[in-house]
């Protein structure tokens, strides 16, 4: 059985939800699809679909396989593109974007690098403090701090990001450190809209999920104004650590209950899988991807946390 051949069947199976229109999609014979389908099943030893006659569904099994699958066709892509790489120098157009705060921060700069060393590649940057759709509004890739479930996009990770709950050394001071989670409903806190929910705090206890509803005086909707707010001792505020990293280290901020903090999210480099192959989209990507990595990768908690 050729694997890469029966990755390939499987995933457009999973994506079109129909064998015959996977093997219309692949110009395949159905009967050939459907044979390449029961091998790889007998080799995996899992069933993948449930399907009778009228429907065919995806199970936990084959959910959980699509998504190294496409993890799988995604490095097999980036190994070809690498090998033409050095023929091909990067020219055309690119659109990125990003959240304001963070293409501000980190992808600004790893952009302008990348402009320097292609001469002959123009690039637009979006920031953008909402979710995009990249192929609706021409855009070649973003760059998001989410869990990616749409399969019509490549997704490259690159690293996580964790939230941080802070406040000003003056506003612990006055009304004290909490030391779990419920503290904080009884303490004043900043709602800030562009991070889920304004009056709910997420946060992780002995491997559960547990929600803490908050309030104070003062809201806002950017990232910004909550910083602000937040080092003028107006309450604690919720952020993504990248975002508060350079006042915490300067003193300005404390993190607190960082022993419950929910699990990471992900930061991707995400593009529509049509688009892989042109060599501007993938020395782009390969350039954000160590960029990112690299920057982030000092940026600790217990490296910015106050001794």
């Amino acid at each position: 059985m050729d694997r890469l051949h029966a990755i390939e069947v499987f995933l457009e199976i999973a994506e079109r939800g129909s064998l015959t229109r996977a093997a219309d999609a692949l110009s395949l014979s159905l009967p050939s699809v459907v044979r390449t389908l029961a091998a790889l099943e007998r080799h995996l030893g899992v069933r993948l679909f449930n399907r009778n006659t009228r429907r065919l569904a995806i199970t936990e099994e084959g959910r959980v396989y699509r998504e190294h699958s496409l993890a799988i066709r995604a490095a097999v892509a980036e190994s070809e593109q690498a090998m033409s790489r050095a023929q091909a120098e990067p020219t055309g157009s690119i659109t990125v974007t990003a959240s304001v705060k963070f293409g501000e921060l980190h992808v600004a700069p790893l952009v302008a690098s990348y402009l320097q060393r292609y001469p002959s590649v123009e690039l637009q940057l979006l920031l953008l403090d909402r979710v995009v759709n990249l192929v609706e509004e021409g855009i070649d890739l973003a760059v998001r701090i989410a869990s990616l479930p749409d399969s019509s996009l490549v997704a490259r990770h690159v690293a996580d990001v964790h939230q941080v709950i802070a406040a000003s050394p003056a506003l612990i001071e006055s009304w004290g450190q909490p030391q779990q989670p419920q503290d904080l409903a009884s303490l004043p806190c900043i709602r800030f809209d562009g991070f889920g929910d304004a009056r709910l705090w997420e946060f992780s206890s002995a491997g559960r999920r547990e929600r803490i509803k908050i309030d104070g005086r003062m809201g806002c909707n950017t990232v910004g104004a909550n910083l602000t707010a937040c080092m003028a001792g107006q309450g604690f505020g919720r952020f993504l650590h990248y975002q508060v990293l350079g006042a915490i280290e300067r003193g300005e901020l404390v993190p607190v209950l960082q022993a419950y903090a929910p699990k990471a999210r992900p930061l991707s480099l995400v593009y529509p899988r049509n688009r892989h192959g042109s060599a501007r989209l993938s020395t782009l990507a390969e350039h954000l991807s160590e960029g990112l990595r690299e920057r982030l990768r000092p940026h600790t908690l217990n490296e910015c946390s106050p001794a």
